[in-house]
């Protein structure tokens, strides 16, 4: 059986709202508990510099799988409204990018999001069983993701123009 050294795991986002609101909740991860199901936990270790990179967090998801994700994700790059990326160590380990997009007025002023989550498997029993559970780690990924969408959409209202 061939070893998978890592997942790639894709979720889009259309969100009926400017692509500077949008900015603002997915980068103030402070206050991810308030709208996303999945995040229990959030706390800052290190503010990084002026435009964030350098930031150090530690957040913990509750998953549908039963066991929680405790994750210390640093941000590496910060492009203001268009593109956040972080590495991850703990529970899982890899690296994650929001992209954004504000659509031309004429065409609904919603904001596209992209994320992309590259997990990598540390050598060993996950290595061997990712081809099994390869199915569940993308379910309950998509899971999370679907109820972060949904919160982050209500919370997009309560925040108004």
């Amino acid at each position: 059986m061939p070893q998978i050294a890592h997942f790639d795991l894709v979720s889009h986002w259309r969100l009926d709202a400017p692509v500077a609101r949008v900015w603002r909740a997915i980068t103030e991860t402070e206050h991810w508990p308030r709208w996303w199901p999945g995040v229990v936990g959030v706390k800052r270790l290190n503010h990084g510099d002026e435009s964030g990179v350098g930031r150090v967090q530690q957040i913990t998801f509750r998953t549908g799988l039963g066991y929680r994700l405790h994750l210390m994700l640093e941000v590496t790059e910060v492009r203001r409204e268009e593109r956040l990326r972080a590495k991850a160590a703990g529970t899982l380990a890899g690296e994650g990018i929001w992209l954004m997009k504000q659509a031309a007025p004429d065409a609904g002023g919603h904001t596209d999001v992209t994320f992309v989550w590259r997990v990598t498997l540390p050598p060993g029993v996950l290595r061997w069983l990712a081809p099994v559970l390869g199915p569940v780690f993308r379910w309950n990924h998509r899971r999370v993701m679907r109820a972060g969408r949904m919160g982050l959409i209500q919370y997009l209202a309560l925040m108004g123009g």
